[in-house]
Parts: structure tokens; C-alpha cells; sequence
């Protein structure tokens, strides 16, 4: 007999100068995957230590954007910020599968001036870099930061519209559908820095609930040449998957869940 489990699948793909992270970011659907014409899902967002549990802080929601099955944009509704987390709706009335992203890019860095070294100022993005370093400034030392935290719903059957890839950052092409997947059985995802394969990516999987278990239960995967890793779900659950790069620990802001009934 085989017992199928559904993902709901949140990908935390990271592209972080070498500075640690001390919270996981996450998102959490109320389901992953409905059946019938129109239904609701209710998503909560946090930043904490213990994946899924709510007990640091909120995660913000006016950056998060929801793509519909047919590529069009959707949007949250509902939306509410608590002591220690967010929660909004997804209206699904397209039937197919729906991506619900957090995504954020911008530029980290520092420079030189009249002998004194100052930070950019936060929330510096690519197109404003050359208007916030003054005159004068000296070694300008600078690094690009992507991250992208996302969840798939799927009302009815799943497609795969969405996955097609921006070319920017590091991206997740699943070979395995995520809202498709089964305990015990082995999953094949695919990661692409800037369009291309991300050979010897390193991926990191943790199920959730770690609050109530003494071990972490962490997998260290190395995807292959053309990016690809393989994930065997020991057992039914949410799990949260993290691909950096650049010196951030795993386990930073991001992530992702897994086979969950």
C-alpha cells in the first residue's frame, strides 16, 4: 500500500555575503492541496528559531506576491501582523497550482570617506547603488543579496506554469511536483543560479517540529552537474528546505515544507 503526502513546498533560496543568519523565515499554508472551484487558504509567516512555531517575530507581508496557475498575478487578502507573526489569505479560484513568494533583492556593502568607513544605507537596491556613495568615497566594497522564500497551493489538479525560471538568483525547477510527493519515497529538485545549473549547490532539509525532539533531524544534501538533488521524506510532515550561497549559514532566513497530509 502506498500512502501519499502532500509538500507544501517552501523553498528558502538565498544569496547572502558572509555574514550569519540567527532566525529561519518560513510560511505555513492552512493546506496544500484543495479540491473543487474555489477555495481559501489561510498562510501564516514568521521569522524563529524553532521551524513552524511562533515565538521571535512577524514575518512582513507587504512584499509577498502570489502568482496564479495561468502565470497572472494574484494577492493576498486579510493580511494582519501579530507580536510574532503575520497571517493572510489566498483566494483560489483558477483551478492548477499557485505560488506564494517573499522575495527581496538589494546590496550590502561599505566604502571609505575622509578616512572613516560607512555602512550603505538599508534597503540600498541595484539601480540606486551609484546615488548613495558620495563623492570622494574610497574602497567601495559591495555585495548582492537575494532572497527568496515561496510556498505551492494547489487547487485540483497540479501544473506547472509557474516553475518557469526568472533567470535571476538561485531558483528551485522541481522535477518532482512538490505538491506531489510521497513518504519514503525519493523527490528530484533542480536549482539554477542566474538561469544555469547550480552545481554543487549546497541544500539543507529540516522537518519541522524540532521544538518537541532532541535531534535536529537535518539532511546536508550536494546537488549533482546539473544542479539536481534528491530528497527521500522519512516520514509524513512539513519540512523546510534552504539553498545558499555566499557564506550565510543554513538555516537563515528562508524555507521550505514538506510531505504533509
Amino acid at each position: 500500500m502506498k500512502s501519499t503526502y502532500l509538500i507544501a513546498g517552501a523553498l528558502a533560496a538565498l544569496m547572502l555575503p558572509a555574514t550569519a543568519q540567527a532566525h529561519r523565515q518560513w510560511m505555513m499554508p492552512s493546506a496544500t492541496s484543495l479540491s473543487g472551484d474555489d477555495s481559501w487558504v489561510t498562510v501564516d509567516a514568521a521569522i524563529s528559531n524553532d521551524l513552524f512555531y511562533f515565538e521571535h517575530f512577524p514575518m512582513p507581508t507587504d512584499g509577498i506576491a502570489v502568482t496564479e496557475p495561468d502565470g497572472s498575478t494574484g494577492r493576498i487578502e486579510n493580511a494582519a501582523k501579530g507580536r510574532y507573526r503575520s497571517t493572510f489569505d489566498v483566494h483560489l479560484t483558477k483551478p492548477g497550482t499557485y505560488r506564494i513568494a517573499n522575495v527581496s533583492t538589494g546590496v550590502m556593502g561599505s566604502y571609505m570617506l575622509n578616512g572613516k568607513q560607512e555602512r550603505l544605507p538599508r534597503g540600498t537596491t541595484k539601480d540606486k547603488l551609484a546615488s548613495v556613495i558620495p563623492t570622494g568615497a574610497t574602497d567601495v566594497q559591495t555585495a548582492e543579496m537575494s532572497n527568496r522564500n515561496e510556498i505551492f497551493v494547489t487547487l485540483g489538479a497540479p501544473t506547472t506554469t509557474i516553475f518557469k525560471p526568472t533567470g535571476t538568483g538561485i531558483e528551485m525547477v522541481p522535477v518532482t511536483h512538490p505538491n506531489d510527493l510521497v513518504s519514503g519515497e525519493a523527490a528530484t529538485f533542480q536549482f539554477l543560479l542566474d538561469g544555469k545549473p547550480a552545481a554543487d549547490l549546497k541544500v539543507t532539509v529540516i522537518p519541522g517540529g524540532i521544538r518537541y525532539r532532541d535531534a535536529l533531524g537535518q539532511m546536508d544534501l550536494t546537488a549533482d552537474k546539473d544542479g539536481k538533488v534528491v530528497v527521500t521524506w522519512p516520514e509524513p510532515g512539513m519540512y523546510w528546505m534552504n539553498a545558499s550561497i555566499g557564506g550565510g549559514r543554513e538555516g537563515g532566513p528562508g524555507g521550505m515544507a514538506g510531505p504533509g497530509g
